[in-house]
Formats: structure tokens, C-alpha cells, sequence
């Protein structure tokens, strides 16, 4: 399979239904020679505008539950963003 093919599935939380977006990026383990993770810019909403605000779903490998066709099915119980983790490191200085 190619990048480019992940990056036309869309990504469903099998949890909630939840449509997570489009894989934008993977994370990848060059020594093993493995994808680690994939990478879906979170969709916020505000005032009525879709946006991505910087933030991103880092989904590890092992919670892909089933690629398809269409969809990729991922099992997240709590979604954790790169920028909510930042924030938590920043706070945890100050």
C-alpha cells in the first residue's frame, strides 16, 4: 500500500462513529522499518467554521482496528492531540 492511498480514506473512531478526518502524515520506525502511527489533523468548529487550529490525532499502529476500501477503523478511547500533550508539558514547568 501507498502514503497516498491513507491519504484518500477517511478515519472512523470505532468508539463513537466519530469521522476523525483524513490521513495527513505517518509516523514511521525507520530502524524496524514499520509505520508507528498515522496522522489526522483534528477538525475543530468555530463560530461555524471548520478549521484545523495546528492540532493533530497521533493514532498508533496498534489501534487500527481494520483498513478498508473507503475507511480506515481506528479504536480510540480518548483522543489526545500533539498540541493538548505540549500544553500539559508547559504547564507542568510553570
Amino acid at each position: 500500500m501507498k502514503i497516498s492511498d491513507f491519504q484518500t480514506k477517511d478515519v472512523i473512531n470505532i468508539v463513537d462513529g466519530k469521522r476523525l478526518g483524513q490521513v495527513t502524515d505517518l509516523e514511521l520506525d525507520l530502524r524496524q522499518g514499520r509505520i508507528e502511527a498515522i496522522v489526522v489533523p483534528q477538525m475543530t468548529k468555530f463560530l461555524g467554521i471548520f478549521g484545523n487550529g495546528g492540532t493533530e490525532i497521533i493514532i498508533p499502529w496498534r489501534n487500527i482496528v481494520k483498513i478498508g476500501t473507503d475507511v480506515v477503523l481506528v479504536r480510540l478511547d480518548e483522543q489526545k492531540t500533539i498540541r493538548d500533550e505540549q500544553e500539559e508539558d508547559l504547564h507542568a514547568r510553570t
